[in-house]
């Protein structure tokens, strides 16, 4: 698998279709206790309004994030968190 194949994942929606992401990036949470994964879609534009796509996830033991273990981020609290961790990612230059 190649680099950029690794930086892809395909999410299946109720409707059985397939949407291919790439992963933005994914970080580890002391104060949850759990890992998270924020995609955008494939072939977006570095200046194109996108939807950022968030999820928890439980890592493989290389770290990695797998479609079936996304979970839905519920919590009001758990979302502002991300979102601050997002608004980093994208105001930081040497990320």
């Amino acid at each position: 698998m190649s680099e950029q194949e690794e930086k892809m994942i395909t999410l299946v929606d109720a409707d059985g279709n397939e949407t291919l992401y790439e992963i933005l990036f994914t970080f580890e949470s002391e104060d949850y206790g759990k890992a998270y994964i924020l995609l955008i879609p494939a072939g977006s534009e570095p200046e194109e309004q996108v939807d950022v796509l968030a999820f928890s996830f439980n890592p493989d033991e290389d770290g990695q994030a797998k479609d079936a273990e996304l979970y839905d981020i519920e919590s009001d609290e758990e979302w502002d968190m991300v979102e601050g961790v997002l608004d980093t990612f994208l105001n930081d230059e040497n990320l």
